[in-house]
């Protein structure tokens, strides 16, 4: 029995890593991304480098969920860990914010094994008295790689080279592959499907479309431009497609079936907006803190830390009470205080004191930490062992596709409204015309902010602070949208089957 226990503890601790690696990468990289443009340049693009490993890592969620539940889940997790390590590598050697990118979409590809399987190991490994603490636990641990990201990122930045953000995953990496592969013993119980490979292309194609249409539309082409109009008649008819292929497929890629369960179809949907909300305050909030109030990397990822502490607070708590509370009771609770959370960050300014911002940060984390544990068990609540991949995938890749969209859309409107907020505040200057901050560099790297005049400087965080206050408050859109969803969840809680109430 020891001996057992001890397996299962090795088996739990190489999937904390991965879901650690998986999570912290993006949390560090956010963090980095001012000294990585500062570096690099490309301010006007750098939505690529998150946004990338997003796409990639949606479009691999669903096929490694159905892949998991037809062949296993261990084969698959131990591929994304390699796939994800090659990605890190070569992350680290990137040389230009396309190259960036590109080995990011690498590294997403490898992160759609890794959380989805992972969650769906768990509830295949422990009973249903002990999925409320592990899903706590699981959960926790998206709030934990969210602290120590932006402050290992920060310190990494700023005392070694940003390109070492990626190299440190290569050590987790490995521990996670020797615990996983000499202690997990699955189940031989295994559903055969078939993958929908037309829904992948057709969905992830659509979704590209748009991204590409949204990033480009108004700034390299007019809206009405003939390559825009292309790529959004691309998105719509890519998305009809898909559409129709899910229903003519035996196994879709995502299952309309599962959508008539009134638990899945709400949590997915909260999960959608909830991505789509969270990313706004995840990306901007460092770039706000570096390009306004200025200083180093440390500085973004420490105003950080207290809204990831307040997230590792209810993820915890969230899993503890399924037990308790119904999931709908546990995330109404958690999309009030998200609603408050990005009315109090739509309020700020460059005055706003950096006391007060963090408060702000901690009622953010404290409401989207909920969603880390609690949505994730509620998806898969209702299903078997051989549905549960597909759930998890699926859910994931859900909330995914928000973060992907909303990061995009965001990303859409910052940029435009500090481009507008520029050259009102330069109008008249002939010699700011065009890109009235010169280089990008210039707004985030410490060194080069020191040449500007303090009048030019001043108009330009005024824009910045400007722009993203104005994304925060669109923010407000998909967290209430959130809130809504958030009903359709009914009365299920995670029922505890003892040997007494068997009988």
């Amino acid at each position: 029995m020891a001996a057992k226990e001890s397996k299962l503890g090795l088996v739990v601790a190489g999937l904390l890593l991965g879901i650690l690696m998986a999570s912290m990468d993006n949390t560090i990289v956010v963090t980095a991304m001012g000294t990585i443009v500062g570096d690099l340049g490309g301010l006007e693009s750098f939505v690529w480098v998150v946004s990338a490993y997003m796409v990639a890592e949606m479009a691999g969620m669903p096929i490694f969920g159905k892949l998991s539940d037809m062949y296993g889940r261990k084969g698959f997790f131990v591929f994304g860990l390699i796939l994800f390590m090659i990605g890190s590598a070569l992350c680290g050697t990137a040389e230009t914010i396309t190259q960036l990118s590109i080995y990011r979409a690498i590294q997403g590809i490898g992160g759609g094994a890794l959380v989805p399987i992972a969650f769906t190991i768990m509830f295949d490994l422990f009973p249903p008295e002990k999925r409320g603490k592990m899903g706590g636990l699981f959960g926790a641990v998206f709030g934990l790689s969210s602290i120590f990201g932006p402050l290992l990122g920060a310190y990494i930045t700023d005392h070694i080279s940003w390109h070492w953000i990626f190299y440190i995953n290569l050590p987790l990496g490995i521990l996670s592959l020797v615990f996983v592969s000499i202690a997990y013993k699955e189940s031989p119980i295994h559903k055969k499907q078939q993958i929908d490979w037309w829904g992948a292309i057709t969905l992830i194609g659509s979704v590209v479309c748009l991204m590409f249409a949204l990033e480009l539309g108004g700034q390299k082409y007019g809206w009405n431009s003939s390559i825009i109009l292309s790529l959004f008649a691309g998105f719509v008819v890519l998305l009809l497609l898909f559409l129709y292929a899910e229903t003519k497929v035996k196994d879709p890629i995502i299952s309309f079936a599962m959508f008539r369960n009134r638990l899945f179809a709400g949590s997915t949907l909260v999960s959608l907006f909830y991505g789509a909300a969270f990313m706004a305050a995840t990306v901007y909030i460092p770039i706000f803190v570096q390009g306004v109030y200025g200083g180093t990397a440390t500085n973004s990822g420490l105003i950080l830390l207290p809204m990831m502490l307040g997230s590792v607070v209810t993820a915890q708590t969230g899993g503890f009470l399924t037990t308790k509370m119904s999931y709908r009771n546990i995330m109404f609770l958690s999309g009030v205080i998200l609603i408050i959370g990005f009315l109090f960050l739509s309020s700020i300014s460059p005055e706003t004191s950096r006391a007060l911002l963090t408060v702000y940060m901690i009622v953010i984390g404290l409401g989207v930490g909920f969603s880390f544990s609690v949505l994730s068990m509620a998806a898969i609540h209702p299903f078997g062992m051989e549905q549960r991949g597909s759930a998890t995938s699926t859910s994931n890749f859900i909330r995914s596709l928000g973060m992907t969209i909303g990061i995009t859309i965001f990303g859409t409107i910052q940029r435009n409204n500090l481009n507008e907020g520029l050259k009102d505040a330069f109008s008249g200057m002939g010699q700011m015309k065009g890109q009235p901050f010169g280089d990008s560099r210039s707004l985030l790297s410490e060194g080069a902010r020191n040449h500007i005049p303090p009048q030019i400087l001043d108009k330009i965080t005024d824009a910045l602070s400007s722009s993203i206050v104005h994304t925060f408050t669109w923010a407000l859109v998909p967290a209430g949208i959130a809130f809504l969803f958030i009903f359709i969840l009914g009365k299920d809680r995670l029922r505890i089957i003892t040997q007494a109430s068997s009988k």
